[in-house]
């Protein structure tokens, strides 16, 4: 039986878009999809945090991260996205597996998450699409808010050379310094990577990653 999907706000119109792209794609075929979040596993893993941490992955989606972190053994694990169809999709692949993961459908500038709850927040392509600067400062409070002193946040975002768009939508794009800049001095950058991500069709996307420390 699939685990209930948790709804901390109302959401408008993005919310709108992404049920339509989830409901009408199949989600290896949107240009966001990779078969393993190798990069975003790899730096969750250099955390060195405990199988019993709890880690959010913000935006998550349908994405594949959370089975692989499953398989790698870690056991407190929540999956934040604004779209109940991308969280379904998930639910449905991972099967029994679902009921061990916390789903949660919340647009992250209007929700309001447990304080201090999470020892990982992870965000793969859900930062850059916040092209309002208040949203962009919803953002960075609500990982303060939420997220424990001496945390790990990693975000990965389309670099400087990436996409302008994407799924119709228009993007910010970020390089190290940049993406540093929009977080603040509280987040102590601790390790950064690029990614060139190949998309199902063939074109490639270039991506910036940066894992933080929270302050204590």
């Amino acid at each position: 039986m699939l685990q209930p999907i948790q709804t901390y706000s109302d959401t408008m119109q993005p919310k709108v878009h992404w049920e339509q792209v989830y409901s009408s794609k199949a989600t290896n075929t949107v240009s966001w999809f990779q078969e393993h979040a190798e990069t975003s596993l790899q730096m969750i893993q250099a955390c060195s945090v405990s199988l019993g941490a709890a880690i959010i992955d913000v935006g998550g989606g349908a994405s594949t991260l959370v089975d692989d972190l499953l398989k790698k053994g870690y056991s407190n694990l929540s999956v934040l996205d604004i779209s109940a169809a991308a969280l379904h999709a998930a639910q449905v692949r991972l099967g029994g597996n679902a009921g061990a993961v916390t789903w949660i459908e919340a647009d992250i500038t209007k929700s309001k998450l447990p304080p201090h709850a999470y020892d990982v927040w992870h965000d793969r392509a859900a930062f850059h699409f916040l092209t309002d600067a208040d949203d962009r400062h919803a953002y960075v409070e609500a990982v303060l808010r939420t997220v424990k002193p001496g945390g790990h946040v990693i975000v990965a975002t389309f670099a400087e050379d990436g996409p302008t768009q994407c799924s119709g939508l228009p993007v910010m794009r970020y390089g190290t310094d940049q993406l540093s800049g929009e977080f603040g001095e509280q987040f102590i950058l601790a390790a950064h990577a690029k990614e060139a991500h190949h998309t199902p069709f063939g074109t490639i996307q270039q991506f910036t990653y940066c894992h933080f420390r929270i302050a204590t």
